[in-house]
């Protein structure tokens, strides 16, 4: 069984999770650990109190398929974490990683997106990031992109975030198609 680590800030932004989690768990039988900064309860955007199951100590690339973090206003108050050893650490194992919206912004920072294409929520909000230089690469477009086990999204686009996410762990089939289809409609 595939597990999916969902690394959450406080101030996260709910939704942009909210369908990988719903659909991988209860459709497709994915574990999906949520973390937090010490394990503790972080609140997200919409003021949902999560109580996730392990620290970011805990996140071990052995011990998961996936390191998903969702954007937040974490970033804009200058209080997020820095995720560069958590997501070299997934990257460079083999796991598959992925940033929405300010998160994948967190992502430029680390260096990661440098060699990858790539999208966000503007080439500026990347572009400042001091480990950023991968600015050829950038996507100009509102859908989810998937590059060599790096995805990211802006925080406009859940939808294609969790398509790409199950697409890159190789759970896309007709089962997670169907239930993605259904929350797409309102987009054809």
């Amino acid at each position: 069984m595939a597990r999916i680590a969902i690394a959450l800030t406080p101030d996260f932004a709910d939704w942009e999770c909210a369908l990988l989690m719903a659909v991988a768990r209860s459709y497709l039988g994915v574990e999906v650990v949520t973390a937090s900064p010490d394990g503790g309860i972080v609140t997200s955007m919409g003021g949902l109190k999560v109580t996730p199951e392990i620290s970011y100590a805990a996140l071990d690339p052995a011990g998961f398929d996936a390191l998903v973090i969702p954007g937040g206003l974490s970033w804009e108050k200058g209080e997020a974490p820095d995720f560069t050893t958590h997501v070299h650490a997934f990257h460079g194992g083999g796991k598959v990683v992925a940033g929405i919206c300010a998160a994948a912004s967190a992502l430029a920072a680390t260096g990661v997106l440098n060699a990858v294409a790539h999208t966000g929520n503007s080439l500026a909000s990347h572009s400042k990031q001091p480990g950023y230089s991968g600015q050829a690469f950038y996507r100009d477009r509102p859908q989810a992109v998937s590059h060599d086990r790096v995805i990211t999204a802006p925080g406009s686009s859940p939808v294609t975030f969790t398509m790409e996410i199950l697409k890159a762990l190789g759970l896309w089939g007709p089962q997670a198609e169907a239930e993605i289809a259904a929350f797409s409609r309102e987009h054809r």
